[in-house]
């Protein structure tokens, strides 16, 4: 497989969520990803399995039953030629399989050995179950989402499973990697959710610091109560997100759309963003969201429609930079960044479990 990560060899046990992702991003930039399947079932979810689970894209797989010994021999056989191990399961789990750290790494003392959990490998939550919202509830993050006058709503799952976990966890492994490479000794990759999701709100606390992040939700500039960083209603019941927070990118919004409200001009005064944001969701409600787009989209007032998975694929801008493919019949987010500008190329779509048994037996046990 073509990619920076080529020549890198990968073993996930399949898991859900974060896990998955991060061993489709290595796969994705070339490494040669092996995943062990659980024999007989795709999983708990429906598609998990199938060729529309994207997730599972850019690796092989073979299903392997861990409580057999003779399967056990095998995914240890893998193990000891793999750079890499990936799993997301409770602490404990693979040590029981007879497949922990301590005797993968006895066997590939090089191997970089990945744990992607919620609550990481130690401290009281380690061995409970949990979700996103959990760990987002605990990093301080969670009150500053939503509107006034209620509990926060649950955001999508983005900062603790495919944030926190999945872009923190390749980046530990990759980290890992470089240092085994110069060491020739593997380490242990605790990753969890909660810690990277509390790592990526390392502006909040600065701004909490510095006394400029206030406590009371709807009081600062990106979350939700300045009335220049929301989402409105146009007239064709289509949305459009606006965010000139600097003032100069403010006035090219008013400047282009002709707003000459003298209560718009200044946006500075917290206690006026209410009455603000009333005017302003009257204006835009005035024109459809096409209407508005070509007022505005293209200029530095910052301003772009609210599109779904329908429509964001579409559009002109994902078009040119290709932030969408099509591989084996599916549309789907393309592999990211970029390389020399070149996007890497999808080489496998998802397997089916057990696909690639005869496959990867020879290429990583017979050769």
């Amino acid at each position: 497989m073509a990619g920076p990560l080529a020549g890198m060899k990968v073993v996930e046990f399949t898991g859900l969520g974060a896990a998955p992702f991060v061993a489709m991003m290595l796969g994705d930039m070339g490494a040669d990803v092996v995943r062990i399947d659980r024999p007989g079932a795709a999983g708990p979810y429906p598609g998990l399995g199938t060729r529309a689970d994207l997730i599972a894209r850019s690796r092989r797989s073979i299903a392997l039953d861990l409580k057999a010994p003779a399967d056990v021999a095998t995914a240890r056989d893998l193990v000891a030629r793999a750079e890499v191990l990936i799993e997301g399961f409770r602490p404990g789990v693979m040590e029981r399989l007879g497949l922990g750290p301590a005797e993968c790494q006895a066997r590939n003392p090089g191997l970089t050995y990945a744990r992607i959990t919620g609550w990481g490998q130690t401290g009281p939550l380690a061995q409970t179950a949990g979700h996103d919202l959990n760990y987002l509830a605990l990093t301080g993050l969670l009150p500053s989402f939503g509107r006034p006058g209620g509990p926060p709503p649950p955001p999508l799952n983005l900062i603790g499973d495919f944030g926190g976990g999945g872009l923190l966890g390749a980046f530990g492994i990759l980290c890992a990697v470089l240092q085994a490479r110069q060491s020739g000794r593997g380490q242990v990759v605790d990753c969890a959710m909660l810690d990277g999701a509390a790592l990526m709100g390392t502006m909040v606390y600065s701004l909490h610091a510095m006394g400029r992040w206030a406590s009371t939700r709807g009081r600062n500039w990106v979350d939700g109560g300045a009335p220049f960083y929301d989402s409105y209603e146009c007239a064709d019941g289509k949305c459009i997100a606006i965010a000139p927070i600097e003032p100069d990118f403010y006035r090219i919004l008013l400047d282009r759309a002709g707003i000459d409200d003298p209560a718009l001009q200044d946006s500075s005064d917290i206690d006026q963003w209410p009455d603000l944001k009333q005017r302003l969701a009257r204006l835009f409600r005035t024109r459809t969201r096409a209407d508005w787009c070509e007022l505005l989209e293209y200029t530095d007032a910052c301003v772009s429609p609210v599109l779904g998975p329908s429509e964001a694929p579409h559009h002109p801008h994902n078009r040119a930079r290709r932030v969408f493919v099509e591989h084996s019949g599916a549309l789907q987010p393309a592999p990211a960044p970029r390389f020399d500008g070149a996007i890497p190329d999808l080489a496998l779509p998802p397997p089916c479990p057990d696909e690639h048994r005869a496959e990867i037996l020879a290429d990583w046990l017979l050769r």
